[in-house]
């Protein structure tokens, strides 16, 4: 039989315990998984950041993958944990939006994730990741019906502020979604939104800093100039040719982001 393949997205980093931990819970029930990291470096508590990186790996992903995605500062709480099926795959995590960006996407059934005889007992009310979320999925994979974890349900949390706001006849608001390795910043303002933006004048602004360049390479660019790019993620994303954009203008992951278009 093929090997079921599971990926993970956290928050977790890679100094502490907690990513190993789901691992072992995941062998423990199904010793013939393949797990692949998408990122473990999601900026803490960062909901959006979480949301893009998953949505923009499932893709490639062959059928019946499970996706488990722990960005979860409502562990404990009254949120509720939840299974989507959706493009053929599996993605388990909180119903907080970090799976919205799948959801919102694909045609989709939601699922109350109820049946505690699937969670690793006792359940901590600090570490759902290990005992919920890690499980569950372990089982789904191993073959079990994604029914018998729950009934389905329709009031999960459809979010929408992953979306730049219109807040301005040509102004819209929006956020960083994510900085990657080569200090890119990632806003959430879609470039297929804005088609004709390299006919027109422009400011794309964070922070103190303001972009007024569209380049469609990194090269185009002299070194230290701060320009605007359609990202391969299909996302605008501001730059510096071989250099560290974020550095350059101080901002993280969920820093307001502003477009004003002449």
């Amino acid at each position: 039989m093929a090997q079921p393949i599971l990926t993970l997205t956290t928050d977790f980093g890679a100094a502490d315990h907690y990513v190993a931990a789901m691992k072992g819970v995941i062998l423990g029930i199904c010793p013939r998984a393949r797990m692949v990291d998408i990122s473990h470096q999601v900026k803490p508590y960062q909901i959006a950041e979480g949301a893009y990186l998953v949505a923009q790996a499932y893709r490639y992903f062959p059928p019946k993958t499970v996706h488990v995605v722990v960005v979860d500062p409502g562990v404990g709480s009254a949120r509720r944990p939840i299974l989507i099926e959706a493009a053929g795959q599996y993605f388990i995590g909180p119903d907080n939006g970090v799976l919205s960006m799948v959801y919102n996407r694909e045609k989709h059934k939601a699922r109350l994730i109820s049946a505690d005889r699937y969670f690793r007992q006792p359940v901590s009310r600090t570490f759902h990741g290990r005992d919920i979320f890690a499980p569950v999925a372990a089982h789904i994979a191993a073959g079990i019906p994604a029914a018998r974890v729950g009934k389905l349900i329709h009031d999960h949390l459809k979010s929408s502020s992953w979306k730049p706001q219109r807040t301005g006849k040509r102004t819209w608001t929006g956020l960083v979604l994510h900085i990657d390795r080569f200090g890119n910043i990632v806003t959430n303002f879609e470039a297929a939104d804005f088609p004709d933006l390299e006919m027109r004048s422009f400011a794309l602004r964070l922070g103190p800093r303001e972009v007024s360049v569209l380049a469609r390479t990194y090269a185009e660019c002299g070194p230290a100039e701060l320009f605007a790019i359609a990202g391969s993620s299909g996302y605008l994303e501001v730059s510096v040719n071989q250099a560290s954009a974020a550095k350059a203008v101080g901002c993280e992951p969920g820093a307001p982001a502003e477009l004003v278009i002449g």
